[in-house]
């Protein structure tokens, strides 16, 4: 069995791995491998069969695609690279994961193949040539008894998350089709757990295969507040600052990919008037020390971070890590929210996940063993009643101190050469203060902005809600189960207390309407419809309907108080 290294791998060139992966990898952010990468690409690399036990979270795609990746002839336009997975969710990510690693490699073409798409597509593009192919027992074995996938080139195998494969009753296809590979290719298995029949696969496939097994470690610190945010990507910097703008901020770090997204983020909070910093892999061990010097002072308030840098960051007056980008594995999202909590306090951590992030959104809390509950994002007013509950705050402390002669003859002054009265004189310096704006949207409660749809996404009406017990996985599971819509694609849910809004592809609309017209949730009907027709005369909801995207107000029940991680 492989042990565990004395020292940690510092970098993914000290792997072996070639530049045009290296480059790949600088940018999508990547700097320091992952305990599983760094103990098993070498091997991988060697030519070793492999087992690998881990669970889902700790970064195995990479693992095992970018060493497959870097035997491959990209001048054979045959299958050498074969990775089965349990579900089309997984096929899908791990395919997406391949083609972004070999984005600086020649004629690497990728293909993911599973039930639900059509199969005259993934004959095509087999018959185009591909080198790797991703996809789930059923479907691969389908195109092996029609002819039209042949391993006769097959270099590398990956059974990924095979205990998963053993509970959906996939074992016996998988032993099928690796009896169908050349008996030369290299084998790699990657499992959380290590039941007999998985043993069995192992003893009968893999040759003299090196074990790598990374104990579970439940790192997740109890005493972090944890929610998640729906969002697009687009949506993210407005959250953010919204978020920065109703919470009692201690110290706040945000965590970004790359350094390049670090100092951007870090530049246009400053722009904002926030007392912001980016701290990254570029900036000297002196520059560091000096921003870490001014965050235990207090002279500044928000760090943006990447992984890498944020490594050994202790600052016990941090509130509220913040997860801007969903991090690669999840290991590394209990490491960033292990930033705050110290020294017995309490914090809060936020997780921004998008429509195509639900699937690493699920490893984590595998992962951690928690569900990591949503919050809504505050609304203009609640950012709003934060700042005048502030500036109400400072007036008080400011009158306590006293010494308010000076500015009170000045205050007379203004009133007797104006004709006003003091309180004109001082409502005026409070606008002056404050602004017009934030006044105005203090005064509506009630207002809740429902963010316009992702690019090519619709959002549709469910008459259901928090009442009935509706939750975002309900909603979810219906549409994925009567409609067939990958739950990866299903955006952003916005639960009520008797209705919900979701997010989902335009191209589904009317297979989702026409599928569940009929449907219920938690053993209800539900009326389902394309939120926009929900207005009433001249744009208004009607009387005792649920309010449309785009009105100004929502309902004051929601699924959780708005902005309240």
């Amino acid at each position: 069995m492989e042990s565990e290294p004395t020292t940690p791998t510092e970098s993914f060139a000290q792997l072996g791995l070639c530049a045009p992966l290296l480059r790949a990898l600088g940018d999508v952010g990547y700097e320091v491998p992952t305990p599983i990468q760094a103990r098993t690409i070498p091997l991988l690399l060697a030519g070793r069969d492999l087992i690998g036990q881990a669970q889902t979270g700790t970064g195995k795609t990479a693992a095992f695609a970018l060493p497959m990746l870097q035997m491959l002839d990209p001048d054979l336009g045959r299958v050498q690279g074969l990775v089965l997975t349990p579900t089309r969710e997984l096929a899908l990510q791990v395919a997406e994961a391949v083609h972004t690693y070999a984005r600086y490699l020649k004629r690497v073409g990728v293909l993911p193949v599973y039930g639900g798409q059509p199969f005259h597509t993934q004959l095509k593009r087999l018959q185009q040539g591909v080198q790797v192919v991703i996809g789930t027992p059923g479907r691969v074995m389908d195109h092996l008894r029609r002819g039209s996938l042949n391993l006769g080139a097959l270099r590398m195998v990956v059974l990924d998350e095979a205990d998963e494969m053993l509970r959906m009753g996939f074992i016996d296809d998988v032993d099928w089709i690796l009896s169908q590979a050349p008996e030369g290719r290299q084998t790699a298995l990657f499992s959380a757990t290590m039941p007999p029949p998985i043993r069995r696969v192992a003893k009968g496939h893999l040759r003299d295969p090196e074990t790598v097994q990374l104990a579970h470690r439940n790192l997740t610190v109890p005493t972090v507040e944890q929610r998640c945010l729906n969002l697009s990507e687009g949506q993210k910097f407005d959250a953010l600052t919204r978020i920065l703008g109703t919470r009692e901020n201690d110290a706040v770090l945000v965590f970004a990919r790359t350094k390049l997204g670090c100092a951007e983020l870090a530049s246009k909070l400053q722009a904002q008037g926030w007392a912001a910093e980016a701290l990254h892999g570029d900036l000297s061990q002196a520059q560091r020390e000096a921003l870490v010097r001014r965050l235990r002072a207090r002279q500044a308030e928000i760090v943006v971070a990447t992984d890498v840098a944020a490594r050994g960051l202790d600052v016990e007056h941090i509130t509220h890590v913040i997860n801007y980008d969903i991090p690669y594995d999840a290991e590394a999202y209990v490491h960033r929210i292990g930033r705050t909590a110290r020294a017995g306090r309490a914090g809060a951590a936020v997780l921004f996940v998008t429509p195509r992030e639900r699937r690493m959104l699920q490893e984590i809390e595998r992962f951690i063993g928690n569900r990591i509950p949503p919050m809504k994002m505050p609304t203009k007013a609640d950012v709003a009643t934060r700042t005048v509950a502030l500036f109400k705050e400072n007036v008080a402390e400011t009158l306590g101190k006293g010494g308010m002669d000076l500015y009170l003859n000045l205050v007379e002054e203004m009133a007797q050469e104006g004709g006003f009265d003091m309180a004109e004189v001082a409502a005026a310096l409070a606008r002056l203060a404050l602004g017009d704006k934030t006044i105005e949207a203090s005064l509506e409660p009630e207002a809740a902005a429902v963010p316009e749809p992702e690019q090519g996404m619709v959002r549709l009406f469910l008459g259901a809600g928090t009442k009935v017990g509706v939750r975002p996985a309900d909603v979810v599971g219906a549409i994925a189960n009567e409609a067939g819509v990958p739950g990866k694609e299903i955006g952003s849910i916005d639960v009520y207390e008797r209705f919900t809004f979701v997010e989902v592809p335009a191209r589904y609309q009317a297979k989702i309407l026409k599928s569940m017209a009929q449907s219920t949730i938690r053993g209800r009907p539900i009326h389902i419809k394309p939120a926009a027709t929900e207005r009433g005369p001249r744009g208004k909801p009607r009387t005792g309907e649920a309010r449309p995207p785009r009105a100004k107000r929502a309902p004051k029940t929601k699924q959780s108080p708005p902005g309240n991680p």
